[in-house]
């Protein structure tokens, strides 16, 4: 088994006191941590870093090091443009294309779009979505092969469902899996590693007539985006241990 560098035990043990931590709370100085650590300053700088990346922290010249505000959790149950999102909690929303195509589906969204050719195809648009330059999710978008107009856009700045409202097609309603995965070899796209956990949610989302539009799946990084559940509790039958 290959060694843990020291730099990212160090990053781990320092993300799980940031857990606890308030936004705005002071990080000690890298001096302060390298000699708690017994490290020297280069050690805890790396270790630093690979939080800023991921928006944990923030330093400012001058003033120190600083816990960064969490993004306010998404609730599951809203239907919400990525963009809006971002701006909403007053950071800078872009996304990196990856692959924009036609091609052939998969069974699986070939189902969930409901086609029914001998050879379904599908409209695919693979984005890494960032929030100031941090990746937070790579989005994984089918829709149905008659709107390969929209790999005409600027899919890098473009908003999908604000161009898919302007052909008439609103996107009303949709259903969603919440599952966990590895990383795998998205993490390069994402910066972390291939066996860093990921938050997967599988989503089909239909439009004002009910039929299926757009099928995806966004595969975030659990550090950096939070999913809010609101749910129901069902009493236990008769008879039956809770």
């Amino acid at each position: 088994m290959a060694k843990v560098p020291l730099y990212v035990r160090i990053e781990r043990e320092l993300r799980t006191r940031l857990a606890q931590a308030q936004p705005g709370d002071v990080v000690p100085a890298e001096s302060v941590l390298a000699e708690e650590f017994g490290v020297a300053r280069m050690t805890v700088r790396a270790a630093l870093n690979a939080l800023e990346s991921d928006g944990l922290i923030e330093r400012i010249q001058g003033r120190g090091t600083f816990v960064r505000q969490r993004p306010e959790p998404r609730a599951a149950g809203t239907l919400m443009s990525f963009q809006d999102q971002v701006r909403n909690w007053g950071r800078v929303p872009a996304s990196r294309l990856v692959e924009a195509e036609v091609r052939a589906a998969s069974p699986a969204e070939a189902a969930a779009l409901q086609l029914t050719a001998a050879a379904p195809r599908v409209t695919s648009i693979v984005r890494v979505r960032l929030a100031d330059d941090v990746p937070l999710a790579i989005e994984y978008a089918c829709f149905p092969p008659h709107l390969s107009t929209l790999l005409d856009l600027d899919l890098e700045t473009g908003s999908l469902h604000r161009a898919l409202r302007e052909r008439g097609l609103h996107p009303t309603l949709g259903s969603s899996t919440l599952t966990a995965q590895r990383a795998g070899s998205d993490g390069e796209l994402l910066h972390v590693p291939a066996d860093e956990p990921l938050l997967v949610e599988t989503r089909l989302i239909v439009d004002q007539h009910s039929a299926p539009l757009e099928y995806t799946v966004s595969r975030y990084v659990g550090d950096r985006y939070d999913l809010h559940v609101t749910f129901d509790v069902q009493p236990p039958r008769t008879g039956e241990p809770r």
